[in-house]
Formats: structure tokens, C-alpha cells, sequence
């Protein structure tokens, strides 16, 4: 694949399509699966409670991948994004319903870098509150 945006057609400022996606406790469970994570606080209620959070929350690495989805969606190409880092600041809770929770993401390019690259920065809040910090992407574009 190649990325469809390209580098002399992108600005510093340019915002990227923002994106809110669900998240489920059925979802959490699936990705324990996938990644071998079954920490009990991803998904047994009452032991999250037991060790002090309000409730089940997501994997950190399932939220980081979720926010990703925002720039490799506008890329074109995941193969693209080269260099991907967060903090990880608030939990992502999930309550026991039909809804779950969301997470909102919003990007935009931050920096035009060397080799045409570009930096962008996200931005991921769920229930009004960041839950990632200093999210940032390199992304190689024709």
C-alpha cells in the first residue's frame, strides 16, 4: 500500500477527520483473547473495584490502537505510520451495559519533518477526560 495523502499537499494546522469509537466490555474480553492480556481489571467488575477503579477499564494498548485508527484511516496505509508513542493518562471505564463507553480522537498535523514526514499529534478523551497524553505519530507520505 501507499499512503493516499501526500506530503507537499499537507500544511502544518491540517486537522485530520475525527473518529469516536465504542468500546465494550464483549470487545475488552475479545482482546484479552488477542493480545494474552486477562488482567481481571479489564474485566471482572468486582476486582477492579477491590483494587480501586470505579469499574472494568480497557487495555491501555487496545485505547492506544483504537487512536491510531484516526491517522492510518487518513494516511491510507498503515504501513505509513513509522514511529507511534503515548502516555497513558486516564483510564478508559467501561460500564457494564449495552453501551460501554467511547473514545473520541482528533489529530492534526503538527510538524512537516525531514524525508516527508510529518508529525501528528492526537488528541483521545472518553467521558470528557484525556486519556492519552503526548500521543504522537510519524507518518511517511509519497
Amino acid at each position: 500500500m501507499t499512503a493516499k495523502i501526500a506530503y507537499d499537499d499537507i500544511e502544518v494546522g491540517t486537522e485530520l477527520p475525527s473518529q469516536t469509537f465504542p468500546v465494550t466490555r464483549a470487545m475488552l474480553v475479545q482482546y484479552a483473547g488477542a493480545s494474552g492480556d486477562f488482567n481481571p481489571i479489564h474485566w471482572n467488575e468486582k476486582f477492579a473495584k477491590e483494587v480501586g477503579l470505579p469499574d472494568v477499564i480497557a487495555h491501555g494498548m487496545f485505547t492506544m490502537a483504537e487512536a491510531i485508527r484516526v491517522v492510518t484511516d487518513w494516511a491510507g496505509d498503515p504501513g505509513a505510520v513509522v514511529e507511534y508513542g503515548v502516555r497513558f493518562t486516564k483510564p478508559v471505564v467501561v460500564p457494564n451495559d449495552d453501551q460501554g463507553a467511547t473514545v473520541e480522537v482528533g489529530a492534526k498535523v503538527a510538524a512537516k519533518l525531514d524525508d516527508n514526514t510529518v508529525r501528528v499529534d492526537l488528541v483521545a478523551t472518553s467521558a470528557g477526560q484525556k486519556v492519552l497524553g503526548m500521543s504522537r505519530a510519524v507518518v511517511r507520505l509519497p
